[in-house]
């Protein structure tokens, strides 16, 4: 039976012979039964074998796949189908890891297959969907290809990480894909000028890419691009709500606080304290050239020449040590005589210190604040310990908020969560004048110092003297003295008194 000799001559390897058999075959079932797809099937399975071996040989590989269609196999024929998947994917495999990756290659395997009646949601079709989106997310076609393969086609297993052979975590595909479908939607640039943006398309897909961002919160970008559509669309009033998330969570890349800036445009308060956080952020400097223009435009508006110098000079030498080009804008600066008097700095880092808190009452501005008044300072280690109320006290380092703070300044104070044995984290602090709140914490006290006899310590009426307020103030044995005394927690008693501050 010519079926069993075609396939042992495939198995074989013997690819030609099989080949001028099967055809042979074909055209006799034909002229017998039209109906029948046998003859189709086999050819089929030998053409499915040479595709296998063309892989690396477009042109070719397209001939055969074109012969593949012309037989019209009906997509009943599942199995065929869903093993297609397979020799695309590899072609599609080859074209990517070229050292420049062909655009129009790309193009041309997917002008040849989305015809085919390929078995979808199925692994073999996620094979496929990886392959051909590494090389079509660099495609002006990406949406369209995406379209054709459909993104409800994802398997389970495609929001999982991959494992890579060096044991690191691999994006999901399908966060790839999600992300590559937004970053398409965005505005862009035509060599004439015009923007080109698809409102209606960016917004038929954000409740698709919300939805994702609510059911994967692992998923770190999608929170990123879905800020980008809503930016791109006007609806700036809802960009915080998604954005802020994600934004917490990769705090530190500069990027999330160009976006950030992007949503307070009209606040140039704001924009410029999250380009000063931005630049704070540790990254590679070619990374930062234009972000550093920008800096510079409004540091000059500001009449800030020093440190507009300082970011122009940085940028400048970025720019020549991975030879880029120079902007324009950039060496109209430099001639200019601002530019010439002014004595530039080796970094701004100084001076963006001082909008840092600023940038960070943004992003946490959704989570409360609470009042707190300081019981101890210990300036060496920059911490200090602080009372929120008698059941909430406790320590934290402040020297990234404050660059100094005394016993009985209240500040407030957003909290990263609980504490571990009394030392918090938190994400913001400022100074506050509170009467009110302070005074639940602090009273005077006027009497006669008291120290205990062969000690270092005493008592003004109620109030603990510690030794380093006796040493502090020169306290004397039976002397008068007003002040003020502040709350504090005496941990081997349990229980709250007073300390002379």
């Amino acid at each position: 039976m010519p079926a069993k000799e075609i396939k042992e001559l495939r198995q074989a390897g013997k690819l030609d012979e099989a080949y001028a058999m099967a055809k042979a075959e074909l055209e006799l079932e034909l002229e017998a039964d039209p109906s029948n797809n046998w003859g189709k099937r086999n050819l089929c399975w030998v053409l499915y074998a040479q595709l296998n071996e063309l892989a690396s040989n477009l042109d070719d590989f397209l001939k055969k796949l074109k012969e593949v269609k012309e037989l019209d196999l009906p997509a009943t024929e599942e199995m065929f189908f869903d093993n297609i998947s397979i020799v695309i994917a590899k072609a599609a495999r080859v074209i990517t890891r070229e050292t420049v990756l062909n655009i129009h290659k790309m193009n041309r395997l997917f002008d040849s297959i989305k015809e085919l009646p390929i078995k979808r949601n199925s692994k073999w079709y996620s094979v496929l969907f990886n392959a051909m989106h590494k090389g079509m997310k660099e495609s002006y076609r990406y949406i369209e290809f995406a379209d054709w393969w459909d993104f409800k086609n994802f398997m389970p297993e495609d929001f999982q990480k991959d494992k890579m052979p060096n044991g690191k975590e691999a994006m999901a595909v399908a966060e790839q894909g999600y992300i590559a479908y937004a970053k398409h939607l965005l505005p862009k640039q035509a060599k004439n000028g015009e923007i080109i943006f698809n409102k209606e398309n960016a917004s038929a897909f954000l409740p698709i890419l919300s939805e994702i961002v609510e059911k994967y919160p692992q998923f770190q970008y999608p929170a990123y691009f879905n800020a980008k559509l809503l930016l791109a669309l006007g609806e700036k009033d809802n960009v915080l709500e998604k954005l802020l998330p994600f934004a917490k969570k990769k705090r530190n890349d500069f990027w999330v606080w160009e976006i950030l800036a992007e949503a307070f445009s009209n606040d140039p308060e704001k924009v410029f304290a999250c380009y000063c956080k931005a630049l704070s952020c540790k990254s590679p400097e070619e990374m930062l050239v234009g972000l550093r223009q920008k800096m510079a435009g409004i540091l000059i508006d500001r009449k800030l020449y020093t440190e507009a110098k300082t970011e122009i000079n940085l940028l400048v030498q970025a720019r020549t040590e991975n030879d880029f080009k120079i902007p324009p804008e950039a060496t109209i600066w430099q001639g200019l005589d601002w530019y010439k008097n002014a004595i530039a700095t080796k970094s701004n880092a100084g001076f963006y210190k001082a909008y840092l808190a600023i940038a960070d009452e943004i992003l946490f501005y959704d989570t409360p604040e609470v009042l707190v008044i300081v019981e101890f300072v210990n300036s060496d280690k920059k911490m200090l310990n602080f009372i929120a109320s008698e059941t909430k006290f406790g320590f934290f380092k402040y020297e990234r908020f404050l660059s100094e703070v005394k016993i009985g300044e209240t500040l407030k104070v957003r909290f990263q969560g609980g504490s571990n044995e009394g030392m918090y984290q938190i994400y913001t602090a400022v100074k506050i004048n509170d009467e009110l709140f302070q005074n639940q914490f602090l009273k005077e006290v006027s009497g006669i110092v008291k120290l205990q006899e062969g000690k270092s310590y005493g008592f003004i009426e109620d109030a603990f003297i510690h030794p380093s307020v006796v040493s502090k103030l020169k306290l004397l044995n039976g002397m008068n003295y007003n002040g003020k005394a502040i709350k504090s927690y005496n941990k081997e008693k349990k229980q709250w008194s007073w300390k002379l501050m």
